[in-house]
């Protein structure tokens, strides 16, 4: 499971507002299998603490210092579907669209592709906000 640490700022309904400090992450970015998430996030984020809203099973309150966790698989699945998949379809469309009409067919073909990745994905998208799997929650 991936986890980072924050801290309770707000209550909304079943869900919580958590702080959590930017250079905080898993803790698995030199480790195989790791994101290297917070790594990116220090080159691409500003030095303020990000919030979150996580579920809450557990009841935690405003001010407790709480762990976040999403499950196994989830982080990679979610990037998987966000850059592989326009990506390819892009791709894709752009070899179809070569094959049959040369470079205006590669251009139409690509954006087609993209333009197909990018509904797939929002779709994915939609699916997995009622899947409680790839929820972020406290533990």
């Amino acid at each position: 499971m991936s986890e980072a640490q924050g801290k309770v700022t707000a209550l909304d309904g079943a869900y919580a507002i958590v702080a959590t400090d930017v250079e905080k992450g898993c803790g698995r970015c030199h480790e195989s299998g790791g994101c290297g998430g917070a790594n990116i996030s220090r080159m691409m984020c500003s030095s303020a603490p990000r919030t979150w809203r996580v579920l809450n099973p557990r009841g935690a309150k405003i001010g407790e210092e709480v762990t976040i966790t999403v499950a196994d698989g989830a982080i990679g699945a979610g990037a998987f579907v966000v850059y592989v998949v326009p990506l390819v379809l892009l791709l894709l469309g752009a070899i179809v669209g070569a094959w049959l009409a040369a470079d205006a067919g590669a251009i139409t073909g690509a954006v087609i592709g993209l333009i197909v990745g990018v509904l797939i994905m929002r779709q994915q998208q939609r699916r997995r906000l009622e899947d409680s799997r790839f929820q972020p929650h406290i533990v």
